[in-house]
């Protein structure tokens, strides 16, 4: 389920849209063209703004929906008949379009808060698939890339535990020799134990697994990267370029100017742009990192342009807790990435 948060900020949008003029007359009017809101979630919202505590994300989510209404080259002060908040439900596809909102049946709209998150994947879906789709299952990734070094360092783990006292002889029963025969509740005990421990022991065995996952993960990808076109593609898919136009309204930090977006279509950015070169390359810090760098021509300006990234290879729920995910991250600003226009602003 969404938090309320989420929920906050997209229903919010949406309702800023209909050019209502007052944020609080319009939470209480619970407007018929917002579709897709419960009365529970209204509720809620309302709660929330008595309450006080996202006054910040009430009033930023509400600018950028009247940014929305008068920007030229989105609603150009045109009053939707319908908004749908997509709510909980999840995109059928990996490659859909992230809409939140869809604004009289053509306009779709993410709503995207402090985040430079691309994408959170299994690792095999993007260093062996490309992000194309599904994949064979490649079952836990870190042993698959490191088994020798996963297994070192969980061998130390182990060790720290016993000789810490950290756990009792009970306990390290759910914790086997082997990483690949550990259970649900073996998990559990180690991923309590980092929390109250920073075992020296532990420290060069975990820096050489970090380096094994960054440096296999990078050579799988490369390995699978393809000719030019192929690279260009997998772009296009890395910064969710695809068959329909959309927008995102947000913000990229707490303190940064508003993050108000027209993105491509994958047609619209081959028109304007050419891939030079795209590159990855290892970066084990205090986990393993891939980094990626993607050089572009930008034809209409008539200069090159560099967009970066990296890709953190980690436990989903801590240390030898859940399975291993593949987060992408975008590094270079927003506005700066080619195929991601800023919005033109209307008249007030």
């Amino acid at each position: 389920m969404p938090s309320l948060r989420t929920e906050v900020t997209e229903i919010t949008t949406g309702l800023a849209m209909l050019g209502l003029g007052d944020l609080d007359w319009a939470l209480a009017a619970r407007p018929t063209e917002i579709h897709g809101v419960s009365d529970a979630i209204w509720d809620k919202l309302t709660e929330a703004r008595a309450a006080g505590d996202h006054d910040a994300d009430f009033h930023r989510a509400w600018d950028n929906g009247l940014a929305f209404l008068r920007a030229t080259d989105a609603l150009r002060s045109r009053v939707p008949a319908r908004i749908e908040w997509k709510g909980p439900d999840k995109l059928p596809l990996q490659s859909d379009v992230p809409a939140d909102l869809r604004v009289d049946r053509v306009y779709l709209v993410s709503c995207k808060y402090l985040s430079k998150v691309l994408h959170n994947l299994a690792p095999a879906g993007l260093f062996d698939g490309g992000l194309s789709g599904p994949v064979a299952k490649a079952g836990d990734w870190f042993a698959a890339v490191a088994p020798a070094e996963l297994q070192r360092y969980y061998a130390a783990s182990r060790a720290e535990l016993e000789t810490s006292g950290v756990a009792g002889a009970a306990e390290l029963a759910h914790v086997p020799e082997m990483v690949g025969e550990l259970a649900r509740g073996g998990r559990d005990l180690l991923k309590a134990a980092f929390k109250r421990i920073t075992p020296e022991s532990v420290t060069e065995p975990y820096a050489a697994f970090v380096r094994a996952v960054a440096e296999r993960s990078a050579d799988r990808w490369a390995a699978n990267l393809g000719d030019r076109a192929e690279k260009e593609r997998l772009l296009w898919r890395l910064l969710r370029l695809g068959g329909a136009p959309y927008f995102v309204l947000g913000a990229s930090s707490a303190t940064a100017p508003p993050m108000r977006l027209r993105i491509d279509t994958a047609w619209d950015w081959q028109q304007r742009y050419r891939l030079k070169a795209f590159e990855v390359w290892p970066e084990p810090a205090g986990q393993a990192v891939v980094r990626w760098q993607a050089s572009v021509v930008d034809r209409e300006a008539g200069a090159d342009v560099t967009v970066r990234g990296h890709v953190e290879v980690r436990w989903s729920h801590g240390r030898f807790s859940g399975n291993p995910e593949a987060k992408v991250y975008l590094d270079t600003p927003h506005a700066e990435v080619p195929g991601y226009h800023p919005l033109v602003p209307g008249e007030v």
